[in-house]
């Protein structure tokens, strides 16, 4: 039988949620999530709640307990800029999709619009990159990575140094000259439209996972 600290613990992993979150969900204190954790046993209408938000969203669930949930933070530019931001989307992101196997790093994904980036990177691909860039610049000269430049425009592109400047290229669209970069996201995966499983949010902690 799986205990009640367990079962709370498999629903913050599988909806991607802190204490915080669960315990509003709960309508508790973070530090009543806690103890509960640690193995105090929670009063009965909270302990029929925590059982049937395990049941839903890990037992009856697919295997996302066993994988990585993604937030989707918006469109990225192949051909064309977008805006906002990503640092505009909810935390949990626009949408969300589905990693089968278990990461430890933060990951955040991002749909591709545009096609100046093909054959590689086609409309409706979804990037799948790092949430921190974790290496120098120079690390990525001839590397494809989703970018935010200086005046918050994003994209998806080959990033070239360009004598003391740098410079944005795509497989078949004029290059970007002489940008100021802010962000850089390495990309861990490029998913197409067809294999992607969305998770669709419909109320609760996180709904009923749906893949789609």
């Amino acid at each position: 039988m799986v205990s009640i600290p367990d079962k709370i613990r498999a629903i913050m992993k599988a909806t991607g949620k802190k204490q915080m979150q669960i315990a509003e969900f709960f309508e508790v204190s973070q530090s009543t999530v806690n103890r509960w954790i640690a193995g105090a046993e929670p009063e009965g209408h909270r302990r029929d709640a925590i059982n049937e938000a395990y049941e839903r969203l890990v037992d009856e669930g697919p295997k996302e307990s066993s994988g990585t949930i993604v937030p989707i933070m918006g469109f990225i530019g192949a051909g064309g800029e977008i805006a906002p931001e990503f640092e505009q989307a909810p935390p949990e992101g626009l949408e969300q999709v589905w990693i089968p196997f278990e990461l430890d790093d933060e990951l955040v994904a991002f749909e591709v619009r545009g096609i100046s980036m093909m054959p590689v990177y086609r409309e409706g691909h979804v990037i799948v990159c790092y949430k921190e860039q974790k290496r120098p610049i120079d690390y990525f000269f001839g590397l494809d990575a989703a970018v935010m430049t200086a005046d918050g425009r994003r994209f998806l592109k080959t990033i070239m140094r360009a004598g003391s400047s740098i410079d944005l290229h795509s497989f078949n669209a004029d290059p970007i000259h002489d940008v100021r970069i802010e962000w850089i996201g390495e990309i861990f995966a490029a998913m197409p439209r067809s294999s992607v499983k969305r998770i669709e949010r419909k109320g609760g902690i996180q709904g009923r996972l749906s893949i789609a």
